[in-house]
Parts: C-alpha cells; structure tokens; sequence
C-alpha cells in the first residue's frame, strides 16, 4: 500500500522544521514512496517475479547562497535529525554560489489540476502471468519467431515537495507496461524487433494479443536484410525513432546545457531552427499524460510552452538556479520536459512514402551519435528500402549521418501524431541525407 499523503506531509514537515530551528536561512524537501511489481516471461514460461518498495527522503539546507543535499531510506525521526544535523553542518563550510536560491515565491504552483494520473486498479501476478502467457503465445504463432521475451511492470508513486516559503503538495501516479522481444530466423539470418505499452491507467494499455503479433510481424519483415551503397538520401524515420529528435532537442535547448555554453543552440532563442511549418509544443496537464505534472522538481507550476512557433525557438527549458545564470525566471522545467510533441505536419502518411522515387525508411537506430555541442549526428542504422512509395525490402548495416542545424530546417512531419509516450512525434522525414552503406 502507498504512503499516503498526510504521512509524507508530516515527513516533510519535520524535516523543514528541524532545518529552520537548526539556523538554515530556507530548506526544500522532497519524500517519495514507490511500488514496483515485475513480472518477467522467456519463450513462454515464467522467468521471474520480483517486487521492491522505496521510501526515501532528500532534503537541501541553505544558509544565505551556501547550498548543500543530502537523501536517506530511512525516514525514523532519529535518523532524520542526524541527516539534517549533518547537511546543515556540511553547508556551512560549503563555498558561497549567487545563483542558489529557492523559486521565486510568486512562480510555485498553487492551484493543483487532477489530470487523473493515478490508477488504483491492483493486477496481481496471476493476472500479470495470464496477459503475458497471451502475449507470447500470439508472438510465436509463425515458426520463424524463435525466442520471445516479454514482461509486465505495474509502478505506483506518491510524493511530496515542500520548502520553507510554505510550499507543501504532491500527487500520486500509476503505470501499466507491457513489453514484448522477438527473434526471428530463417535460413540466411536472424533478426530481433520489440513493441511495448505503457500508460496510467490499467485498461488503456495494450491487448496483449496484439501487442505480442506486432512484435513479431515487426521482427519477420526484418529477415532477409540486403546491404545499399552509399547515397544522398531522403530518409523517413519512423514515429518510435522520430521523437527521439524531440529528445535532443530537448537535451539542447536545457537551461543547463545554454549556460554551460554546450549546445549547438545556445545563440539562437527567438531565430529560426526548423522550417517554418513547425511547432513544438511542451504541454504538462494533458489528462492521463506520462509526462504530465501540475510542477516541477521545485514545485513551480508548469503551464503550456510552444518551444517552436512556425520555425521559430521562443523558449528554453528554464529551472531556477541555471535561470539566474540566464536572468530568465523559470518557467516550471525543472526535471526537463513534460508531454512534449511536434505538431502535426500538413501531409499524410502514404503521400509522405511517395515524396521520392527512392526513400530510406529507419524503424531503428544504433549508438548513440549526437554531440550536443557541434550538432553532429552519425548513428547506425537498419530499416527498409523504398521505391516508388513501396517497401522493398529491409536493409542493415548503414550509417547515417548530418548536421542537426541543417538536419532540423529540412524536417518534413506527417500529419499521424499519436499521444503514447512522453515525447511525440508523427513521421519524420528529412531531405538529403548522408547514408553510407557498402
């Protein structure tokens, strides 16, 4: 059973109260109790179960622009007075930053949304054993899946974040996921794909029938893979890999990443990026959202930001410390991004196949080639050939590689956006790329 609120809340309040009396000019606590249940599947048998439970406590002390942390599991009273005994101590001796500071009292949140991110459905194991004893038997009809490999994970979590400028709120939050590996062989090779759900509410997530099929429709259409020359292409990637992207773009448009001068993107707040049919937006209260969050990690509100506007960067991700650095107030991004997604584009999907005679569609990319700082992107990849707006036959061992500054301005979006994840994106398609094969 999770903590609930009012015994986090009286956590939270000694804690806060024990670091003012000790002489800490503000403090700022966080406790958290979370339960996970795993349920692991192979080829069809059961391979483990296993259940963990946390409960933890994190706590910053200041005095004047002296900052220092410290976290523990046991949250005993006596313990806790020894925690905070030792991080008021700690700063003291801790060199002065002018940057640290608690959120501007006028930026935390107070009217807190229900966006309905809790589950209070229980699957017990027997339940778990059933969906994926489905799922693998869905995945293994045709005989060339040779391995399977699935599992079903239920996490609930409560928090709470106060500080000492009174701010005291948390929420609970639930997910329900799913996952399924495949392995494919034929005569010539073998060749392995996946597909999973992952959602806050238990009856939202996939069938596992369903899921476990596309799993393995995915891997058999990998069999047979041939090797293409080296070429300028226009490359398609799927909606699983286009969001990675987003993820970057993230990575790079990071209060830290901007004062620390290590982006690619750190000059260009209010110059254009993309093309100027695109649109990020970066929305925290979509209803069941796995990125949804009515704060941040420092309990300021979070509302709505459109990141890119026809093309445009109007916004950073902004915390309150790397903020200051920037003389920008946060704007509630503490922790990174929330429910953050491309707009869709003014294509469909079959036209967007048929936007040249020769396309490479990427389905997965290999390594991790981005440098945040150059924009330099190079990664492996595998997929399939398109000719004429059909797919030929599947491809592997090809590089990809381009500069994100050129990469971003020749972005073309499908108008398929679907909400699954935290980070959203329709099909992807970007003009004259470098991919180097045999």
């Amino acid at each position: 059973m999770i903590k609930d609120q009012e015994y986090l809340k009286s956590k939270a309040s000694y804690c806060l109260d024990l670091a003012k009396k000790l002489g800490a000019t503000d403090a700022s606590v966080t406790i958290g109790n979370s339960i996970s249940e795993t349920v692991n599947f192979r080829n069809k048998t059961l391979d483990e179960s296993n259940r963990s439970d946390s409960l933890a406590m994190g706590i910053e002390t200041y005095i004047g622009k002296k900052k220092s942390s410290i976290s523990s599991s046991n949250l005993l009273d006596e313990n806790l007075k020894i925690l905070i005994e030792k991080c008021y101590e700690t700063t003291k001796i801790t060199p002065e930053d002018e940057f640290n500071s608690l959120p501007d009292k006028e930026l935390l949140a107070k009217n807190i949304k229900d966006l309905n991110l809790y589950d209070q459905s229980h699957i017990e194991n027997d339940k778990k054993i059933a969906y994926l004893k489905e799922l693998e038997e869905a995945a293994s009809i045709d005989k060339k899946i040779i391995n399977t490999e699935s599992s079903f994970t239920e996490d609930k979590s409560n928090f709470i974040l106060a500080n000492s400028d009174g701010f005291c709120n948390g929420y609970k939050s639930s997910s329900f996921t799913a996952s399924c590996v495949t392995v494919a062989k034929n005569e010539n090779n073998m060749e392995r794909d996946y597909d999973f759900t992952s959602k806050c509410h238990l009856n939202d997530i996939s069938n596992p029938s369903e899921l476990g099929k596309i799993a393995a429709e995915q891997t058999i259409k990998k069999l047979n893979p041939k090797k293409i020359g080296s070429d300028k292409l226009s490359v398609i990637f799927d909606k699983r890999i286009s969001k990675g992207f987003l993820s970057t773009f993230a990575g790079a448009i990071s209060a830290s990443s901007i004062a620390r001068g290590t982006s690619f993107l750190k000059d260009k707040l209010n110059q254009q990026i993309f093309s100027n049919e695109i649109n990020v937006i970066d929305k925290p209260d979509l209803m069941k959202g796995m990125g949804s969050r009515c704060f941040d990690s420092e309990g300021v509100k979070t509302d709505t930001l459109k990141l890119v506007s026809n093309g445009i960067l109007n916004n950073y991700l902004v915390d309150t410390y790397n903020g200051k650095k920037l003389n920008l107030k946060s704007n509630g991004r503490s922790g990174g991004s929330t429910n953050l997604y491309f707009e869709n584009g003014n294509i469909n999907y079959d036209d967007l196949l048929k936007s040249y005679a020769k396309i490479l569609y990427v389905t997965e990319t290999i390594g991790h080639g981005t440098n945040l700082v150059t924009g330099d992107y190079s990664v492996g990849a595998t997929g399939f050939l398109i000719e004429n707006g059909e797919f030929k036959y599947p491809v592997n061992e090809i590089t990809i590689a381009g500069n994100l500054d050129e990469m971003f301005k020749n972005i073309i979006l499908a108008n398929d956006l679907e909400f699954k994840y935290s980070v959203n994106s329709p099909t992807m398609m970007i003009d004259g790329m470098t991919v180097a094969g045999k």
